[in-house]
C-alpha cells in the first residue's frame, strides 16, 4: 500500500504549520518583534511545504524499511 498524493500533502500542510508556529516564537524570542517573527514563519511556512512534500513523494518511492502487504498477495 502507498500513500496518495493528497494525503502527503495534508500531511505537508498540518506538519507546517506546527513547525511554521514554531519558528515564529523562537524568531519573536530573539529579536523581540512580533512583526518580524510573522515574516520569517510566513516566508519559511511555504518553502517548507515544498520541501516536505518532495521529501515524502520520494521516501515513498523507496521500500526501505516497509513489510510487505500480504493481504494482496492472497487477494484479500
Amino acid at each position: 500500500m502507498h500513500e496518495k498524493r493528497y494525503r502527503s500533502i495534508v500531511k505537508a500542510v498540518s506538519w507546517r504549520l506546527t513547525g511554521t508556529i514554531d519558528t515564529i516564537v523562537i524568531s519573536f524570542l530573539i529579536s523581540g518583534k512580533i512583526g518580524i517573527a510573522i515574516s520569517i514563519g510566513f516566508v519559511e511556512l511555504f518553502t517548507k511545504i515544498a520541501l516536505y512534500y518532495c521529501h515524502e513523494r520520494l521516501w515513498n518511492r523507496i521500500s526501505f524499511g516497509r513489510a510487505k502487504d500480504c493481504s494482496q498477495e492472497y487477494n484479500i
